[in-house]
């Protein structure tokens, strides 16, 4: 019998008329990190929202273990500037839990210093630290993260990146990030999913890398590519034709 925490059997989602996702299937495990990537508009967000329930697929089914538990880090936080909100608040909205366990939560993160200091007022890599906080509270058994780092510095990405992996270590808890950010995939993954409205290839990083899919969509080159990328694609699938591995769609600024 499967220990998967989630299984994705024949996924689907068609959003205004166009076919995002198609024919995906996936599996999660017990205290594994895995990374989405792929180019903008390759359902990335969709399938993340599908997985923790936000929206529902058109086809295809989604089993999740009983009482699976997700805590979720969203790209940005959507809130009204002039809305008072101090970290302490915050935290207290994600449910109720010992005392204890939020303590040790805020000590692991360094945000002892700033739980009274209003959200509005905390710097990026501070917001994204209490983000994280709020969804670990919990004790989840997957952390998801959606571009969690975007907007954030170098050293402050690879900071961040360094935490989730001492919180999978610590927590035991499977993590699953979408990331534009291809060091980030080579260093931190177990397993590596290329998508594209479906999955054009997996599996460990080394042999991603590799593959033609892969490189078809990121560029030559990229084996073990541990410096940060930035991607601009047009690549898009014609499911009539095999792949073309010499049409280079992508820009790439180091």
């Amino acid at each position: 019998m499967s220990n998967a925490l989630i299984t994705v059997d024949g996924l689907g989602l068609v959003f205004d008329g166009r076919h995002v996702l198609h024919d995906v299937n996936f599996t999660l495990d017990p205290a594994e990190i895995v990374t989405v990537v792929g180019p903008n508009g390759s359902g990335k967000s969709s399938f993340l929202k599908c997985l923790i329930g936000a929206i529902k697929p058109t086809e295809g089914k989604i089993i999740r273990k009983p009482g699976l538990k997700i805590g979720y880090v969203p790209q940005k936080l959507h809130l009204d500037q002039a809305f008072p909100m101090t970290v302490s608040r915050f935290l207290k909205l994600a449910g109720s839990v010992s005392q204890a366990d939020k303590a040790g939560i805020v000590e692991k993160l360094g945000l002892k210093d700033v739980l009274a200091r209003q959200i509005a007022d905390l710097s990026g890599g501070q917001l994204q630290r209490v983000l994280l906080a709020h969804a670990l509270i919990g004790k989840p058994d997957i952390l998801v993260l959606d571009e969690a780092a975007q907007g954030l510095d170098q050293p402050a990405v690879a900071g961040f990146y360094r935490l989730i992996e001492e919180v999978r270590r610590d927590m035991g808890c499977a993590v699953l990030m979408v990331s534009h950010d291809l060091h980030v995939v080579m260093s931190a993954s177990d397993r590596v999913v290329c998508l594209n409205g479906h999955v054009c290839c997996e599996g460990t990083p080394t042999i991603v890398s590799a593959a033609p899919e892969y490189r078809q969509l990121f560029g030559h080159g990229t084996e073990g590519a541990l410096a940060l990328y930035r991607h601009v694609h047009d690549h898009n699938h014609d499911h009539s034709h095999t792949h073309d591995d010499s049409h280079e769609g992508h820009d790439h600024a180091g």
